[in-house]
């Protein structure tokens, strides 16, 4: 057969048997199955089967009766030569990639909330709605435990019945991820810390189109008699503490709308319901960051290093409501992508 004889065999006949195939042969198999754009597995023991083991997307080798040249050649080693460990072996690889991704998921999204305070501060001379010690608070504080905790994820229930990623396209680090994660959740995270920021300032008097270019006289510690929306003047010293008290809300923000994150990050494809809450880590994550918050808001003394202060109870109402937003939006985009496999909902939001 040439070449096309044998694609259009393999394209067409879902079982073949091919008996006695010489090395060449088995290789020109496997790349006719990657010409088709299907994912190859290659599975031998002999010197004579380490061309189309190299040449697979996964070669399998047997660790016992293998030769060394097929064990060199090979992707994977069966220790105990028994088919059902390749079962095994997709799944736990599956399973890494899937937590990996979420992994990087969950920590990219608190980066558009951290990087946006600071533009608005230089393209719309706000006051800065969050300072550097914070944002370290965030990145090295509240969401390194998480971020950990999602690589001890139990494996979703579909994980096996999936067809095998396209390597061209499905990478690690994909559009779609950048996607929802800086233009979906990042952005919806830095709509309830800017809500909250603003909330503070206009409940003591500075609406917002009153912090408009005003950076530059708030920040200056020679005005004393500085004027809010209501003609009320403000010394640098109290809305220096007013300052405080609405960055301290901007980053209390970020930390429930990134727990609320945590919860969306522990699935790609099933309900919350279905995965359940059985990772331990997870749930110590979610202890953990709790306390630290309380810590870095509540402790005496933070104000001087972190820029902090003992925030009322009503300053953690305002970011809730876009909280459960972004959690019944992304389990109803979950529920989307089960119902309409290969809809749009999966091809542009599916990561």
């Amino acid at each position: 057969m040439d070449a096309n004889e044998l694609d259009n065999i393999i394209r067409h006949y879902e079982e073949i048997v091919f008996a006695r195939t010489s090395p060449q042969q088995k290789l020109l198999i496997v790349e006719s199955c990657q010409r088709l754009g299907e994912i190859v597995a290659v599975t031998g023991d002999g010197v004579n089967d380490s061309p189309a083991l190299r040449q697979a997307d996964i070669g399998v080798a047997m660790g016992i009766a293998g030769s060394d040249v097929a064990k060199n050649a090979a992707d994977m080693i069966l220790m105990d030569d028994n088919f059902a460990s390749i079962v095994t072996g997709v799944e736990e690889g599956r399973l890494i990639f899937d937590n990996l991704k979420k992994s990087i998921a969950y920590t990219l999204t608190s980066s558009v909330p951290e990087m946006l305070p600071m533009l608005s501060g230089l393209m719309l001379a706000i006051p800065l709605p969050l300072v550097i010690e914070l944002v370290i608070c965030i990145d090295v504080g509240t969401d390194v435990v998480p971020a950990i905790a999602l690589a001890y994820e139990k494996a979703e229930s579909d994980i096996m019945r999936r067809a095998p990623r396209n390597p061209q396209y499905d990478k690690l680090v994909n559009k779609r991820l950048i996607s929802i994660t800086y233009g979906q959740i990042g952005m919806t995270q830095s709509l309830a810390g800017f809500y909250t920021y603003f909330m503070v300032l206009m409940m003591n008097g500075f609406m917002p189109d009153r912090l408009l270019g005003l950076r530059i006289e708030w920040e200056n510690p020679s005005i004393n008699d500085l004027q809010d929306s209501w003609g009320q003047t403000w010394t640098y010293e109290n809305r220096m503490n007013l300052l405080m008290e609405a960055q301290s809300g901007y980053f209390l923000s970020i930390v429930i709308t990134q727990m609320v994150d945590l919860i969306m990050c522990k699935t790609r494809r099933n309900s919350i319901f279905q995965q359940g809450m059985g990772n331990w880590f997870v749930n110590f994550s979610f202890v953990f960051e709790i306390i630290l918050t309380g810590m870095l808001l509540y402790v005496p003394g933070t104000e001087y290093v972190l820029k902090t202060m003992p925030l009322k109870a009503y300053w953690y109402w305002p970011c809730l409501p876009l909280g459960a937003f972004l959690w019944i939006y992304d389990e109803f985009r979950r529920l989307c992508i089960r119902l309409f496999p290969d809809g749009i909902m999966e091809r542009e939001t599916y990561y």
